[in-house]
Formats: C-alpha cells, sequence, structure tokens
C-alpha cells in the first residue's frame, strides 16, 4: 500500500499543494489591493503565450514558456490600453474583451498546433494533468533517499517548488513595502517606496506561479487557487500575517482534500469513475470559501466594510 501512495499518488499531491500554496502568496496581496481580477487575467493570457512559445521552439521548458507568458502578458497590456483610449470605454469591459479574446484564439491555436507529443492538448490547458504526474520510478519509502529514483521524479515538482520557495522567500525580503503599499499606497510613496515597482513584482510572482502551476492544473483552475484560500482567509482575521497563515493551511488542505475526494470520493457514493483532480481541487477551495463565508469571525465587519 505504500509503494502505491508513494509512485502514484505521492507526487501529485505534492505538486497540487505547492501550486496552490505558489497561488495562494501573492494572491492574498492581489485581494488586499482589489486586483483579484489580476489573477483571472494572467490565467486566460498564460495560454497563448505558452503555446507559441512552444511552436516556437517545440518544448514546454520552463524559460520559454516564460517568456512566451511574459510576452502574452505585455500584449494584452497593451491592447487593453488601445481599446480603453481608442474605444473610450471603461476599464472592466476592455479587460473582459482582452483577456477572453486571447484565450479563445489560444484555444483554437492549440487545437490547430500538433502537441500530442508533449500532451498539450485543450483538456490538458483548461483542467491540467496532475493524475498522470506519476513517479514511475519509486518502489517505496526509501525512495526519497535514493539518488537514482530521484533523478527520475516528475519535473513539474522541481519547477513548482523552486517557484514556491522563490515567491516565499521574496514575499518575506520585501514584507514590510508590499504591506504598506498594500494598505497605504499614498504612504507608501511618500516614505520612498517604489510602489510602482512593487506592484509590477507581485504581478510578475502571480504569473510566475501561474506558469509553474500550468502543467498541473491548468489555466483556468489557477483563478480558485489565487482567490479562494486568501478570500477565505480574511474572514478568518484581520491581520495580514495571520492572514498569509490562514491561505497556506487552506491553500495544503485544498489540494489533499480534494485530490483524495477526486480518486476516492465517485467509489463512495457508487461511482465508478474518479473526477479531475484540478477541478476538486478548485471545488474544495470554494467549498472552504462557503464556509468561511458562514461561520468566519471576520465576515460581519467585512459585509460592514463593503456595505459601507
Amino acid at each position: 500500500m505504500g509503494s502505491e501512495f508513494v509512485q502514484l499518488s505521492l507526487t501529485p499531491i505534492l505538486i497540487g499543494t505547492l501550486a496552490s500554496m505558489a497561488c495562494a502568496l501573492p494572491g492574498n496581496f492581489l485581494i488586499l489591493r482589489r486586483q483579484a481580477l489580476i489573477g483571472d487575467a494572467i490565467s486566460h493570457v498564460v495560454l497563448p503565450g505558452i503555446v507559441v512559445a512552444f511552436l516556437l521552439t517545440g518544448t514546454v521548458a520552463s524559460i520559454p514558456m516564460m517568456l512566451g507568458a511574459g510576452g502574452a502578458a505585455l500584449i494584452a497590456v497593451l491592447l487593453i490600453e488601445a481599446i480603453k483610449r481608442l474605444g473610450r470605454i471603461e476599464p472592466g469591459a476592455a479587460m473582459g474583451v482582452v483577456f477572453t479574446s486571447m484565450f479563445a484564439g489560444g484555444v483554437l491555436l492549440l487545437e490547430q498546433s500538433d502537441t500530442s507529443s508533449v500532451h498539450l492538448d485543450v483538456e490538458h490547458a483548461l483542467m491540467g494533468n496532475l493524475e498522470s504526474l506519476i513517479w514511475f520510478a519509486a518502489d517505496d519509502w526509501s525512495s526519497l533517499v535514493d539518488p537514482v529514483a530521484l533523478a527520475a521524479l516528475p519535473p513539474e515538482l522541481p519547477r513548482i517548488a523552486v517557484v514556491c520557495v522563490l515567491i516565499a522567500v521574496l514575499t518575506f525580503v520585501f514584507w514590510r513595502p508590499l504591506k504598506i503599499s498594500t494598505f497605504d499606497e499614498g504612504f507608501a510613496r511618500s516614505v520612498g517606496i517604489p510602489t510602482t515597482a512593487i506592484s509590477i513584482g507581485l504581478v510578475i510572482a502571480a504569473a510566475a506561479a501561474a506558469v509553474a502551476a500550468f502543467d498541473a492544473v491548468g489555466s483556468i483552475i489557477v483563478i480558485a487557487m489565487f482567490i479562494c484560500p486568501p478570500a477565505a482567509a480574511r474572514l478568518m482575521t484581520r491581520q495580514l500575517e495571520l492572514q498569509v497563515a490562514w491561505s497556506l493551511v487552506f491553500a495544503v488542505l485544498s489540494a489533499v482534500l480534494g485530490y483524495v475526494f477526486a480518486g476516492y470520493g465517485p467509489l463512495w457514493f457508487g461511482g465508478d469513475n474518479a473526477v479531475s483532480a484540478a477541478g476538486m481541487i478548485a471545488t474544495v477551495s470554494g467549498v472552504i470559501l462557503g464556509l468561511a463565508c458562514l461561520f468566519g469571525p471576520q465576515r460581519k465587519r467585512i459585509g460592514v466594510a463593503i456595505g459601507a
């Protein structure tokens, strides 16, 4: 039983957990800055950038994917500004038009491209392939200290681990300017904090998390990872440090319970087949947010603030 878990389930659970945590960390600040739509935007523009990067390089390696996603994000910003100025429409509408159009273009481009050799297709782009990230070289728990077995880990695991650690370290290092500029941008600017650079850095961190999580959970489920754990955490406390801690707890719970429920939940209720792990992780995230809305200690205070 232990050997089956290590080979079939350990790496998908770790990848899902690290992806959730990597998205939740910048998600806290995006929500507090009322920029949650940026997470939605990034998840949409990532797809065409990744597809174009693959078509140009023939690989889904990290650096080409990041460059493709960054180029797509730059094009999206330019298109939004052009639509706002030429069409004279409000920013939200311009963002909605650009993001959905680019995502649709990415889906069409993906359907017309031969990407079967790297398991990059429309279903993979939408829902990821978390279940297929199996550690074939593992025998049992002793494989965790076996260099040969460790060398055969799914490449998605070290990729998302590096991004998650990097985002965590950067969050710790820039905690004070992040915190000040999030709650009082005018004061932050007056004391010399480069608020524009901080904002750009936050978006870059969110983009890195989205690209690193793409293989595991797809471009759509990333939205839930950016929003649900931080939003639920906000309903638990008004202290930023505790909010971030709560969001990481909710991110881990969503990933672990989501993977378990995806594999065994249908069997418990008489079903024959498992369901999408990424989809179930997003569902569990939504359930946790719903419970926080109903029972969170800060739900009334936040509701009053929103109403005011």
